[in-house]
């Protein structure tokens, strides 16, 4: 007999869930829905970001500062067209990393929170 355990979400912590799970509607075109009454993002394939509002907060530094709250996790997304995808993100309200590390494979970014994520060329 199988025990599968499957992933049901990520959820993510913020200051406005609206506001972020907002973005990753617009950014990544999924459709918006609701889990335990926190906003959220499914794709077709049935990944799952909940977004959970926290009044405390505090985004994550990246590169990594010792003494400075670490970055948890970061999403990777790849995408057909690299710098249509930048430019769409900066548009709805994220900032490229000053600091990057994938030459023309992928690009670090900051979704509103400050949360990490890689915009990387399938």
């Amino acid at each position: 007999m199988s025990n599968e355990i499957r992933l049901a979400d990520l959820v993510v912590d913020c200051p406005d869930a609206i506001k972020l799970s907002q973005f990753y509607h617009e950014l990544l075109d999924w459709k918006t829905t609701e889990l335990f009454g926190n906003p959220a993002v499914i794709s077709e394939n049935g990944v799952m970001l909940v977004f959970v509002q926290e009044d405390d907060y505090v985004p994550p530094v990246w590169p990594e500062v010792e003494g400075r709250q670490q970055k948890q996790v970061h999403f990777d997304f790849l995408v057909s067209d690299l710098n249509t995808m930048i430019t769409k993100a900066e548009a709805l309200g994220a900032r490229k990393a000053d600091t990057q590390f994938g030459g023309s494979q992928f690009v670090t970014l900051f979704d509103p929170a400050g949360h990490p994520f890689c915009l990387v060329q399938a």
